[in-house]
């Protein structure tokens, strides 16, 4: 069942024992905790790993500014950017040398296809990053509405839990990388 942004922060607030919001304008301390949190949150733990659901790739577009220093092309970073993971040019998805600087990526290639992680509409989460989010939440919004630090505490031991749960659920959805230029195996002829 896909959820919304205010479906995942009732239920962080449901664990904590507070009360369920309906919209993050509804005037009360919980919607207020809940929309100054939820955003940063989210993009958090989104970019703090390469989630297979939140992964994608782009051709870049070349800006007509060059960089300072350092590359000879700067390009456009998409809109719902929040992590590179790689660069590449033609068919490839890395390979080029890259910098990330004011808002921009910097690299020598004439065209760069980025590997990156975005922001997906909340609909699109799978369950196991539900639960993860939903944990996380519950443990950033303790302190504000109970002041119960040892609480909080706990809520991020099982956050942390279920971070890792969710990414091992998701880096089982991927075929493993091989090997790539190893020295040993090159060396053994």
């Amino acid at each position: 069942m896909a959820l919304s942004a205010i479906a995942l922060c009732s239920r962080a607030l449901l664990k904590i024992g507070a009360s369920t919001i309906a919209s993050f304008d509804e005037g009360t301390a919980e919607a207020e905790i809940a929309a100054n949190l939820y955003p940063s949150v989210r993009d958090a733990l989104l970019s703090a790993f390469p989630w297979s659901f939140a992964t994608a790739q782009t051709r870049l577009s070349r800006l007509a500014a060059t960089p300072a220093a350092d590359f000879a092309h700067a390009f456009q970073l998409p809109a719902d950017f929040l992590r590179a993971l790689s660069a590449g040019t033609g068919g490839q998805g890395r390979g080029v040398v890259y910098r990330i600087a004011e808002n921009r990526l910097h690299a020598d290639a004439p065209e760069v296809v980025l590997t990156y992680i975005f922001r997906p509409p909340e609909g699109v989460f799978p369950p196991f990053f539900d639960s993860a989010l939903i944990c996380r939440l519950a443990a950033e919004f303790c302190i504000p509405l109970t002041e119960n630090t040892a609480r909080a505490e706990l809520l991020f031991k099982l956050a942390e839990s279920e971070m890792r749960a969710a990414r091992l659920t998701d880096s089982q959805q991927d075929t493993p990388p091989a090997f790539q230029d190893f020295s040993l195996i090159a060396a053994r002829g």
